[in-house]
């Protein structure tokens, strides 16, 4: 072999080396850039997921301010009722406080809560008793003296009037005790309170232990 065919078969190796080292830095690029490819629509899809995302957040938190803002105006006209006051004088609904925290629905429900059970008296107690029993007592002592003036009348004019008065008579007397439950309804809503079947029973007995000790002492 000569000296001018070595020299061209070693070019020619050469050659092919380096062939064979530019196809694989170009299989090398051609991975490369298919990676970046991929990596870059896996960020676009994942912005766009954090868009969609927040979207949804925005729109939820629009629609719980419409809602918690619908729900403050509407106890705010229940308070304005339970306190009997004009919208000028009590004005508009409070705006939310700087920096105040917590779950505005939850705080909501317990402003709501707490109306239903303001606007839901309770009973008279016990320290009441005394008042009610006095207004069963006085209210049939009035209603006898009534019935008396019937009997009398009755007695003055004499024929079916002496005969129809003391059953009218009769009758307003032990009607006194019934009659004597408007002034103890009086007394619970100055109260503020309701008028149960305790304090009902309380004027129903001083009415009735004092109608019956009244017509037991004129027989």
């Amino acid at each position: 072999m000569s000296e001018r065919q070595a020299a061209y078969e070693a070019a020619v190796a050469e050659l092919a080396a380096v062939n064979g080292r530019l196809a694989d830095q170009r299989q090398e690029a051609h991975g490369w850039y298919a990676q970046q490819c991929e990596a870059a629509e896996a960020a676009v899809r994942a912005a766009r997921d954090r868009v969609a995302s927040a979207r949804a957040e925005v729109t939820a938190a629009t629609e719980q301010v419409a809602q918690v803002d619908r729900e403050a105006a509407e106890l705010w006209e229940v308070l304005r009722r339970r306190v009997r006051l004009g919208p000028n004088r009590l004005g508009s609904p409070p705006v939310p406080a700087s920096g105040a925290g917590g779950d505005p629905v939850a705080l909501l429900a317990a402003a709501r809560d707490l109306l239903d059970r303001a606007g839901r008296p309770g009973e008279l107690d016990g320290s009441a008793n005394p008042l009610l029993a006095l207004a069963g007592v006085l209210t049939t002592v009035l209603t006898f003296a009534l019935g008396l003036g019937a009997r009398a009348l009755g007695d003055h004019y004499g024929g079916e009037l002496a005969v129809g008065m003391p059953v009218l008579a009769l009758a307003v007397t032990m009607l006194g005790p019934f009659a004597a439950l408007a002034p103890a309804k009086v007394l619970a809503d100055r109260r503020h309170a309701a008028l149960g079947p305790g304090p009902v029973a309380v004027v129903l007995s001083a009415g009735l232990v004092t109608a019956a000790t009244l017509l037991l002492l004129l027989r």
